[in-house]
C-alpha cells in the first residue's frame, strides 16, 4: 500500500530535517506516528500526501491518501463542499436530478450517486447535521473544522488515512467518535498525536528522530516500557563507558610517570657507567621514540572511548526545562479583573448563550474555560480581551496587561526568523547574548536561530511564543491560553507544564486535556 525508501528532506535554507526514512506501511496498519517537536513528523506526512516533494528518495503508495493537517487557516476562505471536495459532484447531483442531463454533469458526478446520502451521514455521525456545505470555514470553530474534515474521511472512504493531531480542538463528546472511528475502521492510519488515549488504540508505533525510524511493535503504552528499558541500558551503558574513560586516562597518567621514572634512572646509570655521549643521545632518543609510542597507544585508546561517549550522550533524551522566569504580577491578588453582567451575544440575530453570562475574574485566580465545540469559548475569550461589544449586558475590565496565545500562534510573524521574532519582543532592551540565552532556555539552540518562523512546528511556534513573553519587560496580569497542548508532544507538555506552575499572575486555559489541567492546579471552572 505505502512504501518509503531513504526519502530525506532539506528545507529552503538547505537545512536537512530527515534521510534515509524507509518503511512500509500494509492494508488496515494502524500507526503512531511520533518524536520530538521539530523533527518533521507533519513534514513527512505531507510528502506522504503528496503536498511536499523530498528532497532524495522514492516513495510509492496505490491509492491517493486522505490527509487531515492539524491546522486549517488556508482552508478559511472555502466553503465546506470545496474544503471536502464534493462541491462538484453535488452540483453535478442537484443539476441532474433538475433535468439538466449533460455529459459534462454524468462525468463530473462519475456514477457517485450517492455522494449526498454520504455527506448528510458523514455530518451527521461528527454532529454537524445543522452545518451548510455552503457554509465558510472561516465561520467555523476550530473543533468543528477538525470535524469536518474528520467527516470526510466517511465520505471518501479512502484505503490510507494521514491524520496530524486529530484530537486537537474537540471537546470530550467528539473525541470519543475519534477513538471509535480509529477502533472500528479498515482503513489504514498514519496518526501523529501526543493524545495517550487514542495512541493506545493502534497497534504500532514510529519513532522519528535525528537517527532515523525506530519501529516498535505494540501501541504506546508497550512504547514507553520499551524506552524505559533503553534508558535504563543507556544508563548503564553510560556509567560503564565513563568509567573505562577514567580507568584509561589513569593507566595513561600511571605509565607516563612510570616511564619517566624508568628513563630518568637509565639516565643516571648511563652517566654513572660512563657511556660516551653520542651512544647516551641513541639512547635518549630511544626511550624518547618508546614513551611517545605508548602516549599514542593511550591517547588513540581514551579518542575511541570519548567518542563513544559522546554517540552515547547525545542519543539521551533533551533534558533541557522551559522557564517563564516571570516577575509577579504587578496587581494584587483579589483584585475584581473583569465582569459580566448578564451578557450575551449574538451571530446573524441568534443568541449564542441560551441563559445571559454572569462571570467574574479575580486577579491571581486560574480557570478553565470548558464548553462543546461552537459553545461561544473563542467569542468570550475576544469579549474579555475587550476586542468584541456584547449584544447585551453590560461588562467592567480593570486597566490590565493580558496576552493571548491563540491556536494559529497569530502573534508570530512567519516572514521573521526565529532570533528576529525574539528581538521584537525585546522592551527591555536585553543584548544578544542574553536574548540567545532566553532562546536557548526554550531549547532554540544555535541552529535555530536563523530558522525562518514558517518552518517552525506547531509546538516550536508555541514554544517561541512562551520564550517571547520571558523577553518582554513586564509580565502580563493575565495569559490566556487556546488549547495549549494541541501541537506539543508528551515531553514537552511536561516542560510546559512546569513553566506555567511558575507563573503567579491570572491564568485561563481552554483545554479539552484533563491530565494537563489537573498538573497545572487549576481552581475555577466556566462551563458554556
Amino acid at each position: 500500500m505505502l512504501i518509503l525508501q531513504n526519502i530525506a528532506y532539506k528545507h529552503s535554507n538547505t537545512n536537512l530535517l530527515f534521510d534515509t526514512i524507509s518503511f512500509t506501511i500494509n492494508n488496515q496498519d494502524k500507526i503512531a506516528l511520533i518524536g520530538n517537536n521539530g523533527v518533521g513528523k507533519s513534514t513527512l506526512l505531507k510528502i506522504i500526501a503528496g503536498e511536499l516533494q523530498p528532497s532524495n528518495g522514492e516513495l510509492k503508495v496505490s491509492s491517493e491518501p486522505y490527509y487531515i493537517p492539524q491546522i486549517f487557516g488556508q482552508y478559511n476562505h472555502f466553503t465546506i463542499g470545496e474544503a471536502l471536495r464534493v462541491n462538484h459532484k453535488l452540483n453535478a447531483l442537484a443539476a441532474i436530478l433538475d433535468g439538466n442531463v449533460t455529459e459534462e454533469n454524468l462525468t463530473v458526478l462519475n456514477d457517485d450517486w450517492t455522494i449526498e446520502e454520504r455527506c448528510n451521514a458523514a455530518l451527521k455521525y461528527w454532529q454537524l447535521s445543522d452545518l451548510d456545505l455552503a457554509q465558510k470555514i472561516e465561520t467555523l470553530s476550530g473543533g468543528q473544522k477538525t470535524k469536518v474534515f474528520l467527516a470526510g474521511i466517511s465520505i471518501h472512504e479512502p484505503q490510507l488515512v494521514l491524520l496530524d493531531e486529530p484530537s486537537n480542538h474537540l471537546d470530550y463528546t467528539a473525541r470519543e467518535l475519534l477513538y471509535n472511528f480509529i477502533d472500528s475502521t479498515n482503513s489504514s492510519l498514519i496518526i501523529v498525536s501526543h493524545d495517550r488515549k487514542l495512541l493506545n488504540l493502534l497497534n504500532t508505533v514510529y519513532e522519528l528522530s535525528k537517527r532515523g525510524i525506530s519501529i516498535y511493535g505494540g501501541n504506546y503504552d508497550f512504547y514507553a516500557e520499551q524506552k524505559e528499558i533503553e534508558k535504563t541500558a543507556l544508563n548503564h551503558d553510560l556509567q560503564s563507558k565513563e568509567k573505562a574513560l577514567r580507568k584509561a586516562r589513569e593507566k595513561e597518567r600511571e605509565t607516563a610517570e612510570r616511564q619517566q621514572k624508568l628513563d630518568a634512572r637509565g639516565k643516571k646509570k648511563q652517566e654513572k657507567s660512563g657511556v660516551a655521549r653520542i651512544m647516551m643521545n641513541t639512547l635518549r632518543n630511544n626511550a624518547e621514540n618508546s614513551s611517545s609510542k605508548l602516549k599514542s597507544v593511550h591517547v588513540e585508546k581514551i579518542d575511541g572511548i570519548s567518542k563513544e561517549l559522546r554517540e552515547l550522550r547525545s542519543a539521551l533524551p533533551d533534558v533541557d526545562q522551559m522557564k517563564f522566569g516571570f516577575d509577579n504580577s504587578g496587581l494584587h491578588k483579589g483584585k475584581i479583573l473583569f465582569k459580566a453582567n448578564a451578557v450575551n451575544y449574538s451571530y446573524k440575530e441568534q443568541l449564542l448563550w441560551k441563559k445571559d453570562l454572569n462571570i467574574e475574574i479575580i486577579s491571581g485566580e486560574r480557570i478553565v474555560l470548558k464548553g462543546t465545540n461552537g459553545s461561544g469559548k473563542t467569542t468570550l475569550i475576544k469579549i474579555i480581551l475587550g476586542n468584541l461589544e456584547p449584544k447585551s449586558g453590560t461588562v467592567y475590565a480593570a486597566p490590565n496587561k493580558s496576552v493571548y496565545i491563540d491556536q494559529d500562534y497569530s502573534l508570530i510573524n512567519n516572514e521573521l526568523k526565529v532570533y528576529d521574532q525574539a528581538q521584537q519582543f525585546n522592551s527591555a532592551g536585553l543584548e544578544e547574548h542574553e536574548i540567545k540565552m532566553r532562546l536557548n532556555r526554550f531549547l532554540f539552540h544555535k541552529e535555530y536561530w536563523d530558522k525562518p518562523c514558517s518552518a517552525l512546528s506547531g509546538g516550536e511556534k508555541m514554544r517561541l511564543m512562551l520564550c517571547c513573553l520571558t523577553i518582554n519587560n513586564e509580565s502580563p496580569d493575565m495569559i490566556i491560553l487556546d488549547e495549549p497542548t494541541n501541537n506539543l508532544d508528551i515531553q514537552n507538555i511536561e516542560i510546559l507544564t512546569a513553566a506555567i506552575n511558575e507563573y503567579q499572575g491570572t491564568l485561563i486555559v481552554v483545554s479539552h486535556d484533563e491530565s494537563f489541567l489537573e498538573a497545572i492546579n487549576m481552581e475555577k471552572t466556566i462551563e458554556l
